[in-house]
This record gives structure tokens, sequence and C-alpha cells, in this order.
């Protein structure tokens, strides 16, 4: 079971922190970041070419990160692969017990560094989710076939708590949980007054789910 998971459904804080890979191969700064973080956190989260610049794959490093005795989150955005190309991602991943995700539906490429590359967008978020839910409670891949062995994942999305009109967002995380999602991750939270009306907001809508507070610490005066 996801390290996360029993963290989550014992009724304990999860504690998860980001990392992104590197721009080439060399993990090397990264897996020494990751030996400080062992013990103090549920999971590392990897991300997949967060605002659509050209890194190596979160599969990558979440692979090392295993292989390290580590437990990686995968993150799995719909801006560059079909679901072909996610299904066959995941698979792999599970290869390799990795068996935390994170679907997004990714940043469109012309906010990127690579702006000639074609966005794909096959599926979103919320398609995303629910092709993994089908998939684990069929046996199926995304054309219907039979798989030989079939992976579970503790999956999980993202929200956005400062967005107007809020109704989009609570409409759009009761679609992700009934698609699969079984933990929320907010972007970067800097007003606490606002997380508590977005979670206000959750708690009106019914929506069951355990939900984890972005933080993002502030490294300098420009970043700020």
């Amino acid at each position: 079971m996801s390290v996360l998971q029993q963290a989550l459904e014992n009724g304990k804080f999860g504690v998860t922190a980001e990392m992104a890979p590197p721009k080439g191969c060399d993990f090397t700064e990264q897996m020494a970041a990751a030996e400080l973080l062992k013990g103090k956190v549920h999971a590392i989260n990897v991300t997949d070419m967060q605002s659509a610049c050209l890194k190596a794959s979160s599969i990558g490093l979440c692979v090392k990160l295993k292989l390290a005795g580590l437990e990686p989150i995968i993150q799995m955005t719909g801006r560059d692969r079909s679901r072909m190309a996610i299904m066959g991602d995941m698979l792999a991943a599970a290869s390799f017990g990795i068996d935390t995700m994170l679907a997004l539906t990714g940043d469109h490429t012309m906010v990127g560094d690579c702006k000639a590359s074609k966005p794909v967008y096959d599926l979103d978020s919320v398609g995303i989710l629910r092709m993994l839910s089908t998939m684990e409670a069929t046996g199926k891949d995304c054309g219907g076939n039979d798989l030989a062995s079939t992976p579970t994942f503790y999956k999980g999305a993202a929200v956005t708590p400062v967005y107007e009109p809020q109704i989009l967002q609570i409409n759009k995380l009761r679609q992700k949980v009934d698609a699969g999602a079984r933990y929320i991750q907010t972007q970067g939270i800097f007003d606490l007054d606002a997380l508590k009306r977005f979670m206000d907001e959750v708690d009106k809508a019914g929506i069951k789910t355990h939900i984890m507070a972005g933080i993002i610490p502030l490294k300098t005066a420009g970043m700020a």
C-alpha cells in the first residue's frame, strides 16, 4: 500500500516534497536532495515537465527514487501523451512498485520553452483518473483488451482554492473525486482565510477526500 495512503487513511497529516527532474540526464543533484528527505516526508512528488518546460520525464526520476528506497509520486499530464502512452507509462511505473500518482491536465506548450511542440490533450486530469479507475475495476486497457496483470494506484489530483468563480473549482473537484481521486493537492497557499473559505465550500458540497495544502517556501526576494 502507498505510504502516503497509509498516513492519510490513519488520520495523519500527509507530508510530501516536490522535486523536478533535471534538464538533462544527470540525476545526481536530485538524488542528493532526496537523501536529505528520507524519514521526513511520506513521498516525493516528481513533476512532469512543469510549466511545459522540457526536462527528463517524471517516470525516470521516480524509478531512481524507488530504487534508492524512497517513495515517489509520479505525475502524469495529458498535455504530452495519448491515452495509450499514459497507460503504458503507468504500467511501466507499476512494474517498479510505483503505486502513487497525481493526474494533471498540464500547461499549454505555448507557455513553455519548446513552443513548437504540439500538445496532445487526448485526456484531461479527470479523463486520466477515470481511465485508470476503469482499468483497475475491469482489468482491461484503454481499448477494452484484457491485461495480463493489473496494477492499482493511489490516485490524486490538483485543485486551485483561490479561483473565481469558486463554484467551478468545486465542481471540477467533485468530478475528480468521482473519477477516482482519493487525495487532492492544492496549488500554493498564501492566504489561510481563502483556504478556509474553500474548505467550507467543500464541506457544504459533501465532497469527501483528503486535501493537502500546498506550501511554497520563498527562497529569494525575487521569488516573493
